[in-house]
């Protein structure tokens, strides 16, 4: 299957659920931004989004049957797009949807073949995603690294976030 190269570089953020991926994604974006570099996020979720209280009008107007609606204000805009049974878009489509930007940041759509950084805690009682996950460059971690680490994998201290960050803004750099 072929993928059209992302107008903008790409960096998927996977672990388990209690990892400490926004804890670590809050603190990186917060440093990119403060450097000056524009980051966009996007986040995946298998659950159904609440962007706004069923009652306000815009999501009266979208439940009576408009395709998409944009709310609007001085301060931020949303656009809700019903997918009303259409398939979901992939994370090629949803990427070309957002402007352009130093780093795209993406949450889920773990099994994308983009490059990836795991947040990965033993106390979570889970497994790791990087041995079976090719894609996945980079491993942010409490634990040591384990002695059969694949080669190309750079392991990260979790605890010392600066090196996450050194370790992203380098990836920028090249």
């Amino acid at each position: 299957m072929h993928h059209a190269i992302p107008a903008h570089p790409v960096l998927g953020v996977i672990g388990r659920s209690g990892s400490g991926k926004t804890t670590l994604l809050e603190f990186v974006v917060k440093q990119l931004a403060a450097r000056g570099l524009r980051v966009n996020l996007i986040k995946h979720s298998h659950h159904d989004l609440v962007i706004e209280p069923p009652q306000k009008d815009s999501a009266r107007l979208r439940m009576a049957g408009a395709a998409e609606v944009l709310v609007a204000s001085p301060y931020r805009f949303a656009i809700v797009h019903e997918l009303r049974g259409a398939p979901e878009p992939t994370l090629a489509q949803q990427l070309a949807r957002m402007g352009p930007a130093d780093l795209t940041l993406v949450e889920g759509f773990k099994t994308d073949p983009i490059a990836k950084l795991e947040v990965f805690r033993p106390e979570v009682g889970q497994a790791p995603l990087y041995p079976h996950d090719e894609h996945v460059i980079a491993v942010a971690s409490d634990a040591p690294a384990p002695a059969d680490l694949r080669a190309g994998v750079v392991w990260l201290d979790l605890n010392q976030r600066e090196t996450v960050l050194s370790w992203l803004l380098h990836r920028l750099e090249g």
